[in-house]
């Protein structure tokens, strides 16, 4: 097997760091974690699992995941949230992947937890995360928000599902969506690009449609009915920031 790294990035992340770590025990012979002031007992959980630990002001998402991937020990890295988890299914497809790695970059499927259950349709499942690859051959792009990896060619996929149980209540999901919303009008105005009507209409109807019925988010009950109105809403409020933004560049 080829030996891997496992990077992370934390901030508070104690409730959810012990599971993350002891579902990836088997795996990884190298732990690195990047923390950006944590006040909790995000860093000595990590350093009591043998993690190495770097202390850095957060630098947007994609810079940050950048970091932490450079200081692995070991070229083929596995990148994880505090707050995910993989399956016993997931580790032994891991584990048999890399005995004889035929490409440099696998996906593989998450599996998120709203509302209080694991949703199996519509936005939420399968949501493909590519996090295991050769660094040499991939890594994370340079997006504050909604970061990727990307790779050199082809990718793979692995069997198994990475569990993302997020503890969040609804008030902390709406805020960070709201973040989130706040960084994408930024960077869509940096760019130049303009709202109008028909994206403040068409992206969240499109958004419901594409989920909640094409990928028959509807089988998910009200939890899954709740995950895709309110990522609608927020595409909504992400092309509503960014007239706005319009509108006080003109005024100065």
């Amino acid at each position: 097997m080829q030996p891997l790294s496992l990077v992370l990035i934390t901030h508070n992340a104690a409730s959810q760091l012990p599971a993350c770590l002891t579902s990836a025990r088997d795996l990884a012979n190298d732990i690195v974690v990047v923390d950006s002031g944590s006040n909790d007992e995000t860093v000595t959980i990590a350093q009591a699992a043998g993690a190495r630990v770097t202390h850095q002001p957060f630098l947007g998402f994609g810079p940050q995941k950048r970091l932490a991937v450079s200081l692995a020990q070991h070229d083929w890295v596995l990148c994880l949230d505090a707050d995910e988890r993989l399956t016993p299914e997931l580790v032994a497809s891991i584990r048999h992947t890399l005995q004889n790695p035929t490409y440099s970059a696998y996906r593989f499927a998450r599996r998120n937890r709203f509302f209080g259950r694991y949703l199996a349709h519509g936005e939420a499942y399968p949501d493909w995360n590519l996090r295991l690859f050769d660094r040499r051959q991939a890594n994370w792009s340079e997006d504050a928000v909604h970061e990727k990896v990307v790779a050199q060619g082809d990718v793979g996929t692995v069997n198994g599902d990475l569990l993302h149980d997020s503890a969040e209540d609804l008030a902390t999901y709406l805020a960070k969506q709201n973040r989130y919303t706040d960084t994408q009008a930024d960077m869509l105005f940096a760019a130049g690009k303009r709202a109008s009507i028909g994206k403040l209409i068409g992206s969240p109807l499109a958004r419901f449609i594409r989920y909640y019925i094409v990928r028959r988010g509807f089988m998910d009950g009200s939890a899954g009915f709740a995950h895709i109105a309110i990522g609608s809403f927020f595409a909504f409020v992400k092309y509503a920031k960014l007239m706005e933004r319009w509108r006080q560049a003109g005024r100065r």
